[in-house]
């Protein structure tokens, strides 16, 4: 199976970039799809929750690219294992223009969310415009969509989002409620697939909505293993371990 790279991207703290990257790196694992978890924020949250994950759980390969490897090259430090077929990009906030362009090149997927917020709303549309003409992220490509993050239904902020999202003409790959279940993934190093069914029925339905989105053919190619930064390694291993 070709390799996907998945970018969860928004320069807006707070966002849920890291609880979407670790839940879709855990659902790929838990369903049989080795998936590698590539965490370019300094704080660390995403290689946190993998150091939270147990020897039993499906296996993810971590890469926390903010490290400094003595002795080794940063495509080295960087390198995905080539039984890996999905990789998920956790990004920073704050990043430049030139950042934006490193961590879309090659993606298959660009996965924006966004909070029912005012300020969340604001953000987002700087950071699809500059998707649109900086990155040139075609619409009909369909590499690019937002996923609706924390929301509470029937409320006016949420009405005001979605009407913000409709007039973007852009994929609304998802609408994520506002649970505690996310907490406790978060705190555990697992995601919502390794939960029991009935405590999270209604969040995998909308999971299995973006996995969909996820999974649906571009209009462009695949890319490429080298620019995924993809030589050869060594195969994984059944524990998490970081390069």
């Amino acid at each position: 199976m070709a390799v996907r790279k998945i970018v969860i991207l928004n320069p807006k703290v707070g966002s849920g970039k890291t609880t979407i990257a670790t839940n879709l790196a855990s659902y790929y694992a838990s369903t049989g799809q080795p998936s590698a978890l590539m965490d370019y924020d300094s704080q660390g949250s995403s290689t946190r929750w993998l150091s939270r994950r147990s020897a039993e759980s499906p296996y993810i390969h971590g890469i926390a690219t903010y490290e400094n490897h003595a002795g080794q090259t940063r495509s080295f430090a960087l390198r995905v294992p080539v039984e890996v077929e999905r990789v998920i990009v956790d990004t920073p906030a704050a990043f430049n223009k030139h950042e934006l362009l490193d961590y879309v090149r090659g993606a298959d997927k660009i996965v924006v969310p966004v909070l029912p917020s005012e300020i969340d709303i604001h953000a987002a549309t700087r950071t699809i415009a500059d998707l649109l003409l900086v990155a040139k992220i075609a619409r009909h490509e369909d590499r690019l969509a937002v996923v609706a993050n924390r929301v509470k239904r029937n409320t006016v902020v949420f009405r005001s989002l979605m009407k913000f999202l409709d007039s973007l003409e852009i994929p609304v790959a998802a609408v994520l409620r506002d649970t505690q279940n996310y907490i406790r993934t978060a705190s555990e190093g697992i995601g919502l697939q390794e939960l029991k069914k009935a405590d999270v029925s209604k969040d995998l339905v909308q999971w299995k909505r973006l996995v969909a989105w996820l999974e649906s053919d571009n209009v462009r190619a695949r890319p490429q293993p080298e620019m995924l930064n993809t030589p050869a390694a060594t195969p994984l291993r059944p524990h998490y371990r970081l390069q």
